[in-house]
């Protein structure tokens, strides 16, 4: 057998070596492709000729088109999450076994939950009101559910359920506390209406049927005494009704226009009034130390220092003194107080005074032909005005109602 060419020998090294050359430019090209791959994301493609740049060429668009994605879809998330801060209802988002993803910082006030220590926990361990737990796991989220907070005092809170995705629940909390409050005042309000208004009315009703069926058995002394009732508790009615038509007025109506309002013709329509009411039963002064004009609207004006001196009348006893003071303070807000020497109101009745029906003895109330909507009417008249109603009194010794008014609107001078 002869020798093996030489020349095919060396061929065979020089494509040994090329082979070799390569597969050692590909390892390279490799080490350099994993040590890129466990950078972090972000790190640019390395750079490289031949079939590896092309390789690297189309993953680097593809990481490209990659971080485009991801940028769209964190801006996304994050708008999410604004909206969601945004929103005046607490928002969390629930993942399997109820576990917290994520919850607004409402949700956190409303819920007490905190999300850097609370995620990944089953909401119903941190908020284990028994109605609350019910309702998730019940499975039935078509209508909300009304809850009464345990963490908050008198707090009430809607809470629906909206099943999302796979296995998610995005939880929506508002606080319904003033809703329900102005529901409750609602109810209350026609209750009340209802009872003032039945009293009267059943005694006009029974006076007007004994006349009607007893008429010729009547002496005209008796039948004029009935009348004289039955024209009484009309009265009281009309009163009540021109009440709530003040009052309906003050919180519905905008901001009165204001106008120079003289006090001196405030402040004689008010004694005048204090005075007829009395009918001589009481001591009724009035000091004038106050300034002459007040920027304001003057029927509303007149209309709640009219109240007050007429509320002091009629809880005053015979023989009492009653006090008109109309004054400018040092901080140069002007003041209209009245102080009387009459019953006086438990401390713990104060706060609640400016209610409307609300009434600290409801038969003396009623005799001395009060609505109980008098210093509900004066409270927004002087909140409407930017003023506050100050209100100091001693059972058994008097009481002082004081209406103060900002200086904005203290007039030094009419014309």
């Amino acid at each position: 057998m002869s020798d093996f060419p030489l020349w095919i020998a060396i061929v065979i090294g020089i494509l040994a070596a090329i082979v070799a050359a390569m597969l050692a430019r590909d390892a390279v090209q490799l080490r350099r492709l994993i040590r890129w791959a466990r950078m972090p994301i972000g790190t640019p493609v390395p750079d490289a000729a031949g079939r590896w740049g092309d390789a690297f060429a189309a993953l680097h668009k593809r990481a490209r088109v990659a971080a485009e994605q991801r940028g769209q879809l964190h801006e996304a998330l994050e708008r999410f999450r604004q909206a969601t801060q945004a929103m005046p209802d607490g928002v969390v988002i629930l993942g399997s076994q109820l576990a917290i993803e994520w919850a607004n910082d409402q949700a956190e006030q409303l819920l007490g939950i905190d999300n850097s220590r609370d995620a990944g926990a089953p909401v119903i361990n941190i908020v284990r009101e028994p109605q609350f737990v019910a309702y998730l796991q019940g499975g039935d989220y078509a209508a909300p559910r009304l809850l009464r907070s345990v963490r908050t005092s008198g707090q009430s809170l809607q809470v629906r359920a909206v099943p999302f995705g796979q296995g998610r629940l995005m939880l929506l909390v508002r606080d319904v506390t003033q809703l329900e409050r102005l529901e409750t005042m609602r109810r209350d309000f026609v209750a009340n209406v209802s009872h003032e208004l039945k009293t009267p009315l059943t005694v006009v009703s029974g006076f007007v049927d004994t006349l009607v069926d007893g008429w010729e058995d009547l002496s005209t002394d008796e039948a004029k005494h009935m009348l004289t009732l039955a024209g009484e508790q009309a009265a009281r009615m009309r009163h009540l009704i021109e009440d709530l038509l003040t009052l309906s007025a003050l919180e519905t109506d905008a901001p009165p226009q204001e106008e120079p309002v003289s006090m001196a013709a405030v402040l004689a329509d008010v004694r005048e009034e204090a005075t007829v009411l009395s009918a001589g039963r009481h001591e009724i002064v009035l000091i004038d130390r106050g300034p002459p004009g007040l920027l304001g609207n003057p029927r509303e004006l007149r209309s709640a220092f009219g109240n007050l001196a007429s509320n002091a009348v009629r809880y005053t006893p015979a023989g009492g003194r009653i006090e008109l003071l109309w004054q400018r303070e040092g901080s140069g807000d002007a003041v209209f107080a009245v102080t009387d020497t009459g019953i006086g109101v438990e401390p713990q009745h104060i706060a609640r005074l400016t209610e409307r029906f609300y009434r600290v003895d409801r038969g003396r109330s009623r005799e001395t032909g009060g609505t109980g909507l008098g210093l509900a009417i004066v409270k927004h008249v002087l909140e409407r005005h930017g003023g506050r109603l100050h209100i100091e009194s001693r059972p058994g010794e008097g009481s002082r109602f004081a209406a103060h008014l900002p200086a904005r609107r203290v007039m030094a001078a009419l014309g």
